[in-house]
């Protein structure tokens, strides 16, 4: 049978740090629905500490539909 995945709180190189989930409040989404190509919600395909790199990584993989969503600012029904 195969190897089941997991969380480890070891990574596999010391030179490596753990990620804190904690710190990635920017969430960059394709929105495939923008072009009509998805029906069911977008995931997050990527989660960054830093908004400007958020946002140049949207911009290089789907220049004219990803967002960045601050997962840590107000929501729009918050406002």
């Amino acid at each position: 049978m195969g190897k089941r995945m997991g969380i480890s709180l070891e990574m596999p190189d010391r030179r490596l740090a753990i990620p804190d989930s904690a710190k990635y409040r920017f969430a960059v989404f394709c929105c495939s629905y923008k072009v009509d190509l998805g029906s069911t919600p977008d995931h997050a395909l990527a989660l960054f500490v830093d908004q400007a790199m958020a946002e140049r990584y949207g911009a290089w993989m789907w220049p004219s539909t990803f967002e960045v969503v601050d997962l840590l600012g107000k929501r729009g029904d918050d406002q």
